[in-house]
Protein backbone atom coordinates (compact mmCIF):
# COMPACT_ATOMS: atom_id res chain seq x y z
CA UNK A 1 0.00 0.00 0.00
CA UNK A 2 1.59 3.23 -0.78
CA UNK A 3 1.50 6.32 1.81
CA UNK A 4 -0.15 9.82 1.37
CA UNK A 5 1.54 12.15 -1.72
CA UNK A 6 3.45 14.71 -0.46
CA UNK A 7 2.19 18.33 -0.50
CA UNK A 8 4.90 20.44 -2.70
CA UNK A 9 4.73 23.37 -0.60
CA UNK A 10 7.08 25.37 -2.35
CA UNK A 11 4.58 25.09 -6.02
CA UNK A 12 2.05 26.60 -3.95
CA UNK A 13 0.46 29.58 -5.12
CA UNK A 14 0.19 32.14 -2.55
CA UNK A 15 -2.33 35.13 -2.59
CA UNK A 16 -3.08 36.29 0.73
CA UNK A 17 -4.59 39.54 0.93
CA UNK A 18 -5.91 40.65 4.57
CA UNK A 19 -7.65 43.82 4.76
CA UNK A 20 -8.68 45.92 8.28
CA UNK A 21 -10.16 49.38 8.67
CA UNK A 22 -9.83 50.77 12.34
CA UNK A 23 -10.60 54.41 11.32
CA UNK A 24 -14.40 56.17 11.56
CA UNK A 25 -14.18 58.68 9.22
CA UNK A 26 -15.35 57.06 6.26
CA UNK A 27 -16.99 54.28 5.32
CA UNK A 28 -14.78 51.36 3.22
CA UNK A 29 -15.82 48.67 1.44
CA UNK A 30 -13.53 46.09 1.71
CA UNK A 31 -14.75 43.40 -0.50
CA UNK A 32 -14.09 45.76 -3.42
CA UNK A 33 -11.03 47.84 -2.29
CA UNK A 34 -9.92 43.96 -1.91
CA UNK A 35 -10.75 43.66 -5.43
CA UNK A 36 -9.23 46.96 -6.78
CA UNK A 37 -6.18 45.78 -5.01
CA UNK A 38 -6.22 42.25 -6.93
CA UNK A 39 -6.51 43.76 -10.55
CA UNK A 40 -3.40 46.50 -9.52
CA UNK A 41 -1.40 43.29 -8.38
CA UNK A 42 -2.48 41.11 -11.52
CA UNK A 43 -1.15 44.57 -13.44
CA UNK A 44 1.86 44.73 -11.80
CA UNK A 45 2.31 40.55 -12.47
CA UNK A 46 2.49 39.92 -8.73
CA UNK A 47 1.96 36.37 -8.76
CA UNK A 48 2.84 35.60 -4.79
CA UNK A 49 1.83 37.97 -2.07
CA UNK A 50 0.96 37.85 1.52
CA UNK A 51 -0.05 41.69 2.08
CA UNK A 52 -2.09 43.40 4.63
CA UNK A 53 -3.16 46.45 4.13
CA UNK A 54 -4.40 48.69 7.34
CA UNK A 55 -6.46 52.13 6.69
CA UNK A 56 -6.34 53.98 9.80
CA UNK A 57 -6.56 57.49 11.04
CA UNK A 58 -3.80 60.21 11.99
CA UNK A 59 -3.62 59.66 15.60
CA UNK A 60 -2.56 56.40 15.08
CA UNK A 61 -0.72 57.00 11.83
CA UNK A 62 0.85 59.54 13.64
CA UNK A 63 2.38 56.83 16.46
CA UNK A 64 3.31 54.77 14.10
CA UNK A 65 5.31 57.48 11.94
CA UNK A 66 7.48 58.62 14.90
CA UNK A 67 7.72 55.02 16.63
CA UNK A 68 8.81 53.27 13.32
CA UNK A 69 10.53 56.23 10.94
CA UNK A 70 10.94 59.22 13.52
CA UNK A 71 9.17 61.62 11.72
CA UNK A 72 6.87 63.49 13.60
CA UNK A 73 3.21 63.73 12.67
CA UNK A 74 1.19 61.32 10.55
CA UNK A 75 1.69 60.99 6.76
CA UNK A 76 -0.02 59.47 3.70
CA UNK A 77 1.31 55.52 3.77
CA UNK A 78 3.68 53.49 5.58
CA UNK A 79 4.86 50.44 4.07
CA UNK A 80 6.69 46.93 6.39
CA UNK A 81 8.85 45.01 4.07
CA UNK A 82 8.77 41.44 5.50
CA UNK A 83 9.74 39.69 2.82
CA UNK A 84 13.50 39.05 4.42
CA UNK A 85 11.59 37.15 6.74
CA UNK A 86 10.33 34.83 4.41
CA UNK A 87 12.99 32.54 3.22
CA UNK A 88 11.00 29.53 1.58
CA UNK A 89 9.34 31.22 -0.98
CA UNK A 90 12.40 34.26 -2.03
CA UNK A 91 9.59 35.34 -5.01
CA UNK A 92 7.03 36.07 -1.93
CA UNK A 93 5.50 39.91 -2.24
CA UNK A 94 5.25 39.70 1.83
CA UNK A 95 4.34 43.36 4.17
CA UNK A 96 2.14 45.61 6.01
CA UNK A 97 0.83 48.56 4.36
CA UNK A 98 -1.00 51.41 6.86
CA UNK A 99 -2.85 53.84 4.53
CA UNK A 100 -3.47 57.19 6.95
CA UNK A 101 -7.67 58.18 5.79
CA UNK A 102 -7.57 61.75 6.84
CA UNK A 103 -4.26 62.24 4.44
CA UNK A 104 -6.16 60.48 2.04
CA UNK A 105 -9.25 63.31 2.24
CA UNK A 106 -7.00 66.37 2.29
CA UNK A 107 -4.97 65.18 -0.33
CA UNK A 108 -7.66 64.70 -2.85
CA UNK A 109 -8.85 68.22 -1.77
CA UNK A 110 -5.73 69.54 -2.60
CA UNK A 111 -5.19 67.55 -5.75
CA UNK A 112 -8.73 67.92 -6.83
CA UNK A 113 -9.50 64.05 -7.05
CA UNK A 114 -11.21 61.93 -4.85
CA UNK A 115 -10.73 60.31 -1.46
CA UNK A 116 -11.36 56.80 -2.98
CA UNK A 117 -8.92 57.75 -5.60
CA UNK A 118 -6.30 58.96 -3.07
CA UNK A 119 -6.60 55.47 -1.12
CA UNK A 120 -5.94 53.49 -3.98
CA UNK A 121 -3.18 55.50 -4.88
CA UNK A 122 -1.69 54.86 -1.07
CA UNK A 123 -2.07 51.18 -1.89
CA UNK A 124 -0.50 50.90 -4.76
CA UNK A 125 2.30 52.86 -3.44
CA UNK A 126 3.02 50.58 -0.93
CA UNK A 127 3.17 47.58 -3.29
CA UNK A 128 5.21 49.74 -4.96
CA UNK A 129 7.46 50.34 -2.40
CA UNK A 130 7.51 46.45 -1.69
CA UNK A 131 8.17 45.66 -5.50
CA UNK A 132 11.75 47.87 -4.86
CA UNK A 133 10.48 51.24 -6.08
CA UNK A 134 11.88 53.61 -4.13
CA UNK A 135 11.12 57.94 -3.71
CA UNK A 136 13.78 59.19 -1.57
CA UNK A 137 15.42 61.02 -4.54
CA UNK A 138 13.26 63.27 -6.86
CA UNK A 139 14.20 61.60 -10.15
CA UNK A 140 13.07 58.14 -8.38
CA UNK A 141 9.98 59.87 -7.03
CA UNK A 142 9.26 60.47 -10.02
CA UNK A 143 9.43 57.49 -11.82
CA UNK A 144 7.36 55.76 -9.02
CA UNK A 145 4.43 58.58 -9.22
CA UNK A 146 4.51 58.13 -13.39
CA UNK A 147 4.02 53.87 -12.26
CA UNK A 148 1.59 55.10 -9.91
CA UNK A 149 -0.31 57.55 -12.46
CA UNK A 150 -0.11 54.30 -15.38
CA UNK A 151 -1.75 52.11 -12.79
CA UNK A 152 -4.64 54.36 -11.30
CA UNK A 153 -5.44 54.93 -14.75
CA UNK A 154 -5.39 51.41 -15.70
CA UNK A 155 -7.81 50.49 -12.81
CA UNK A 156 -10.09 53.66 -12.79
CA UNK A 157 -10.85 52.44 -16.67
CA UNK A 158 -11.74 49.23 -15.69
CA UNK A 159 -13.46 49.71 -12.19
CA UNK A 160 -15.48 52.46 -10.46
CA UNK A 161 -13.08 53.70 -7.28
CA UNK A 162 -15.23 55.76 -5.59
CA UNK A 163 -17.66 52.73 -5.12
CA UNK A 164 -14.57 51.99 -2.40
CA UNK A 165 -17.10 53.67 0.39
CA UNK A 166 -18.76 57.13 1.19
CA UNK A 167 -18.86 59.56 3.50
CA UNK A 168 -20.58 58.75 7.53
Amino acid sequence: MRGKPKLETENLKLETLNFSNRQRLRRINLRFFRKILLAALNNLRVEQFELGIQIVGAAEMTRLNEAFLRHKGSTDVITFDHSSLVTRHPSLLHGEIFICIDEAVAQAKRFRTSWQSELVRYAVHGVLHLLGHEDARAAARRKMKREEDRILRELAAQLDLKKIGSEK
